[in-house]
């Protein structure tokens, strides 16, 4: 099993046990909301400090060390009681490798509970905020969810929009339509 599709059952998991215990919809944004900073900031600890992530990470380091390590740092960070016992199980497991992964996996699945969906939309110039809402606005009723719009500039697209939602591809570039011509007038021939 590769470390994506492990770090994928875990924020599965993660996720379903934390919707399951909260009561109500305002408690589960909120302690969903929370779990997200808790991890990122663990995340965070292997960058701030690289001599932690190698020892958490080493696997010539015994399990129970890491585990108390991992124990005494989610006691001062005063971690939500799930994330305490999931950084728990992922030092005895050896796997806080996978913690990276795993924050990553969570945020999408957060963002498919919350029904929201990513999109990259690219233009041949900057995009002003009326036309940036006008995109947002229309992608949000092909999808039927809340976008959250990325924006890029590409000039080689001549003009038009290219917007991207996961594997979904709408291209409505100048570039685009002048290989559809092209390719229509070569069979014409």
């Amino acid at each position: 099993m590769t470390n994506r599709t492990a770090a994928n059952r875990y924020a599965r998991a993660l996720l379903d046990v934390a919707v399951k215990e909260a009561k109500g919809a305002s408690a589960a944004s909120d302690t969903l909301r929370r779990i997200e900073q808790q991890l990122a900031a663990f995340a965070e600890l292997f960058n701030q400090h690289p001599t932690l992530g190698k020892v958490l990470l080493n696997p010539a380091v015994p399990v129970p060390q890491k585990r108390a390590a991992v124990i005494a740092l989610t006691d001062r960070a005063q971690a939500l009681p799930i994330v305490a016992k999931l950084l728990v199980v992922l030092a005895e497991r050896d796997r806080l490798v996978l913690v990276p992964d795993l924050l990553a996996q969570y945020r999408e699945r957060l963002l498919d509970y919350q029904n929201v969906v990513r999109a990259e939309v690219t233009t041949a110039t900057p995009l002003g905020t009326d036309r940036a809402d006008a995109i947002e606005a229309s992608l949000a009723r092909v999808t039927g969810r809340t976008v959250r719009l990325s924006t890029a500039v590409d000039p080689a697209i001549i003009g038009g929009v290219v917007a991207r939602i996961g594997s979904t591809i709408y291209d409505g570039s100048v570039t685009r339509q002048l290989q559809k011509m092209k390719a229509r007038l070569v069979e014409g021939v």
